[in-house]
């Protein structure tokens, strides 16, 4: 699979695994932790203790913060997957505002399977991300063109955050459910879906990427489950 082409570590569904590009600040806050142990106890020093026990925290934090679990998409292929993990604050215009707070999986997928056909980063602010002008802030925009129309995701960085990453490039195929890219820290997901689908979840509505479904082809029929997960 593509994925694991590029380094993105799939295993069994439900293992809990670092986001791709955070080994190196996970693994090098424990080496400075195990540093400063070792300095506390050869000094005797108290203080050098507590900044190991600080920096082993905040190691801990970040492990969370970076999980990655396996997910598999599933149900029919044509129906919009949920790009991101968080809270729908918004809905306009045929788009889905996604919120991520930090206790979220921040990692991104793929809502349906395509060719990216476009990607643009545009320089911005760091406004928090539920605001309605954060229209301003520093974006990602992804156009994935599906059997079943073009797809537009938008990755927009928060208060916070200072870094969006995207695992692919214009010109790559992406598989339904796969992981595209992660924005560190509380940020916000916008995705259009193609013209001839509904969006089914509402404002309020908690969604998770790969899981949670977002709209449904007008052909698909009502009866589709709109099921929203929670947490």
């Amino acid at each position: 699979m593509a994925a694991d082409k590029r380094g993105l570590k799939a295993d069994q569904e439900g293992l809990a695994i670092l986001a791709r590009n955070t080994e190196t600040l996970v693994g090098g806050l424990f080496a400075v932790a195990v540093a400063l142990a070792v300095a506390a106890f050869s000094m005797d020093s108290s203080l050098l203790a507590k900044e190991s026990a600080l920096v082993f925290i905040l190691d801990i934090f970040f492990i969370w913060f970076f999980r990655d679990p396996e997910r598999r998409a599933k149900g029919p292929e044509d129906v919009i997957l949920s790009p991101a993990d968080g809270k729908v604050v918004d809905i306009r215009d045929n788009t889905a505002c996604i919120f991520m707070n930090i206790h979220n999986v921040h990692v991104n997928r793929a809502p349906l399977a395509g060719k990216i056909v476009k990607m643009k980063h545009k320089d911005g602010g760091y406004l928090p991300a539920f605001f309605k002008d954060s229209h301003r802030n520093e974006r990602n925009l992804i156009c994935i063109e599906s059997d079943y129309g073009l797809v537009r995701i938008v990755q927009i960085a928060g208060t916070v955050t200072r870094r969006i990453d995207t695992y692919f490039n214009v010109g790559d195929r992406v598989v339904r459910g796969e992981r595209i890219g992660m924005i560190r820290f509380g940020s916000r997901v916008d995705i259009t879906p193609p013209d001839g689908y509904t969006l089914i979840v509402n404002k309020g509505d908690r969604v998770k990427a790969a899981i949670s479904a977002i709209a449904i082809r007008n052909t698909t029929g009502p009866d589709y489950p709109s099921h929203h997960a929670g947490g």
